[in-house]
């Protein structure tokens, strides 16, 4: 097995419903923050790492994103006639992606410190884990509500609970999509399987981020770019 991915996972197929007016005639990660798309943005860190093989999935209005990312070399997984969710979407990606773990990165955040997807790569120990999530203390978030999505021990196992936002942004293991038995689902069953085997993991980002899920995060956000 592969001890560190050579291979990312752009999530870029939502109908970000979430923007209002601003997704009605062009998809979410085109929207600009301090003026450049937002899956640029994703890219840079992508760039770091210069892995094999990436990867973004489309469905909504795809032309445009094809006609963004093509040029750069991306692979594109469309999603056709029907939208998969994440976890769909990444097995229907996997013969593009490659055998062995690999990153998954949502394309609706701002990162403010070190590369999450480097840090991701250095704590990664698939002897241990199953997958390693990038997640962020509350009050290291910026535009984002809620208590939080998980709780970590002291070993960096994580559950179900309070403190800790999914950045969007992780390794994982695809062997156990194979046997999900719907067509479109979340990465949220994968991820409950593996927490009950004490395989899921977080790794604790030290920076801030920022959720640009609506039209008053770009603001946010391209404060925090200016913060930098």
């Amino acid at each position: 097995m592969t001890r560190h991915p050579d291979a990312v996972m752009l999530f870029a197929a939502g109908f970000g419903t979430r923007m209002g007016a601003l997704t009605k005639d062009r998809p979410k990660p085109l929207i600009e923050v301090a003026g450049r798309p937002l899956i640029d943005h994703a890219l840079d860190m992508v760039d770091d790492l210069q892995p094999a093989q990436v990867v973004a999935n489309l469905h909504y209005l795809p032309d445009q994103l094809e006609a963004h990312l093509a040029p750069k070399g991306i692979k594109l997984s469309r999603e056709e006639p029907e939208i998969l969710e994440t976890g769909g979407g990444l097995r229907a990606a996997l013969p593009l992606l490659g055998e062995g773990p690999v990153y998954t990165l949502n394309t609706d955040a701002i990162w403010s410190g070190p590369n999450p997807l480097t840090l991701l790569r250095d704590i990664w120990d698939p002897d241990r884990m199953d997958a390693l999530l990038m997640c962020v203390p509350i009050g290291q978030t910026i535009g984002h509500s809620g208590s939080g999505d998980f709780t970590a021990d002291a070993d960096g196992r994580i559950m179900r609970g309070p403190g800790l936002i999914y950045g969007g942004a992780q390794i994982m293991k695809t062997e156990g999509l194979v046997a999900i038995s719907e067509k479109a689902f979340s990465l949220n069953i994968l991820w409950d399987q593996m927490q009950r085997k004490g395989r899921l993991f977080a790794a604790i980002y030290p920076g801030r981020w920022c959720d640009v899920g609506r039209p008053e995060g770009i603001a946010l956000a391209e404060g925090l770019i200016a913060d930098v």
